[in-house]
């Protein structure tokens, strides 16, 4: 059974992508690996729109499409054992090692100035605060090797903990300096970029770097001291954000 939940989100409060829209996510009952037979599966796929945005035209854009979600799927989704996962998968499991919900997250970019990883992060966490999960009943067969029958509700849904979602933060290097929220024209100049997933405790969740120009150590750990300092301002603005929707649709 597959469920259809659209995401609408325009664009990123204070990063220059004019419109991430619409966002959709597929909630789809599956099987739960065998690895990982209390765990629900989440994939998340990017799509850069060629045919809204000429930047985008040619084979750059599933190069780019695919490196966007390489990196959203390493900050956000942890390890392979899905230690470190922003998502609890465990929230996704339905009948262990039998059924699970199978999460497909898609971003469509339609036009963008620069720092698409950040925004697509800060999309992601904002869809999710208003994404809901069907509540399934389950009626267990006498025989444990048969598939158990599953009832999922048009009523009742689970609402998704985005607490422990982090939020990205980029900083780009051009010359002896580094730039946060850069645009596309500041981007060209890099020499390297490196991106820190940050979640509201301080906690580093992931990292990438994209460049050919390698970084000091010393580097690398003075950008995650600012990282970490801007992730916790931006986690503030999205909280207020998302409140202040969620108390326009109550009225």
């Amino acid at each position: 059974m597959a469920i259809n939940i659209m995401l609408e989100y325009t664009g990123c409060w204070c990063l220059p992508v004019d419109i991430i829209s619409p966002s959709t996510c597929l909630a789809e009952l599956g099987k739960p690996s065998i690895l990982h037979p209390d765990q629900g599966k989440v994939s998340i796929f990017v799509d850069c729109s060629p045919t809204a945005e000429p930047m985008f035209e040619g084979r750059g854009s599933e190069e780019l499409s695919a490196e966007l979600s390489v990196a959203l799927q390493r900050c956000l989704l942890g390890g392979k054992s899905g230690a470190g996962a922003a998502i609890d998968l465990s929230s996704l499991i339905v009948v262990e090692g039998k059924v699970c919900w199978d999460l497909y997250i898609d971003g469509l970019v339609i036009s963008s100035d620069g720092n698409l990883l950040d925004a697509l992060a800060a999309a992601i966490k904002v869809a999710l605060s208003d994404t809901g999960i069907p509540k399934v009943n389950v009626s267990l067969s006498a025989a444990s090797d048969e598939e158990p029958e599953v009832d999922v509700s048009d009523e009742e849904f689970l609402q998704f903990d985005t607490s422990s979602v982090p939020v990205i933060i980029t900083l780009t290097k051009v010359g002896r300096h580094y730039i946060i929220d850069a645009t596309s024209e500041e981007e060209s100049q890099m020499s390297s970029a490196v991106s820190v997933s940050v979640n509201r405790h301080g906690q580093i969740c992931g990292l990438t770097k994209r460049g050919g120009a390698g970084l000091d150590p010393s580097v690398i750990f003075d950008m995650i001291s600012v990282a970490k300092h801007v992730s916790q301002q931006f986690m503030s603005l999205l909280d207020s954000e998302i409140a202040a929707a969620e108390a326009e649709a109550a009225e």
